[in-house]
């Protein structure tokens, strides 16, 4: 069994991330740290405690609140998702979440739980670098603790996402939030595997995926997938949403 320690920015991928890492029967997550990126983590954080005691099979992890601030924060449009997904009927009918909150910042809880999880551990990361680069600020020792980062982030293309004024389009986002925390990562010693924006072009959220999901509303879980991905659809209408997180 992997230890697997799930940094994200709790938009609507992000949260559907956490969701399907809670049925791998080979994962062991053992943190979730939420950073105020995609999604404001006013939303992000209770609707992550809320899916792992719903969905969560039992576990017995905590969610920790990142106090890492931008340096260049994403479109409001984008993060305003994570309040609507955290509403949902489905996360809400059984009552507050038993989950609990973990009492230190999420870069100083991922800290913790490396150092006292048995074996190392694997951190996936679908949001900016800053939550680990802090924590290798704090205790650059952690790196023998991390057996790999699968970080998605960044590009191998000419063309990002960052499509702002002043800018040149070339960005992507997760690594634009915070692009030093991005080479303080790169520049420690730890295995990457980088999935990048071109890494994702065969998996576009278009209306096939969209009906399927539909088709399968009957199970909570995809009920849940179905209605995240539909807040989705409306800021992208000129261009193609894809399952970057995921």
């Amino acid at each position: 069994m992997k230890n697997v320690y799930f940094d994200h920015d709790g938009n609507v991928d992000d949260l559907v991330s956490l969701l399907l890492l809670l049925q791998m029967p080979e994962v062991n997550l053992t943190g979730v740290g939420v950073i105020d990126a995609d999604g404001y983590i006013e939303g992000s954080v209770p609707a992550s405690r809320k899916i792992i005691t719903r969905f969560g099979h039992g576990a017995q992890v905590s969610v920790a609140a990142s106090n890492s601030r931008a340096v260049h924060q994403f479109p409001k449009e984008w993060r305003l998702s994570s309040f609507s997904f955290d509403a949902f009927p489905l996360l809400n009918e059984h009552g507050a979440p038993t989950t609990p909150l973990a009492d230190k910042p999420a870069h100083l809880d991922m800290i913790d739980k490396l150092q006292n999880t048995p074996g190392n551990t694997d951190l996936v990361m679908t949001g900016p670098l800053t939550d680990l680069a802090r924590a290798l600020e704090v205790d650059p020792s952690i790196v023998k603790n991390i057996a790999r980062l699968y970080w998605m982030g960044g590009t191998m293309r000419t063309e990002g996402n960052v499509l702002e004024p002043k800018h040149d389009g070339t960005a992507e986002w997760n690594a634009y939030w915070d692009p030093e925390a991005v080479k303080t990562v790169f520049d420690a010693d730890i295995d990457i595997q980088m999935v990048g924006l071109e890494s994702t072009n065969q998996v576009p959220l278009n209306a096939d995926v969209q009906q399927h999901w539909a088709s399968l509303r009957r199970y909570p879980m995809m009920d849940l997938i179905g209605q995240g991905y539909a807040l989705v659809s409306s800021y992208e209408a000129n261009s193609t949403y894809y399952l970057w997180d995921v």
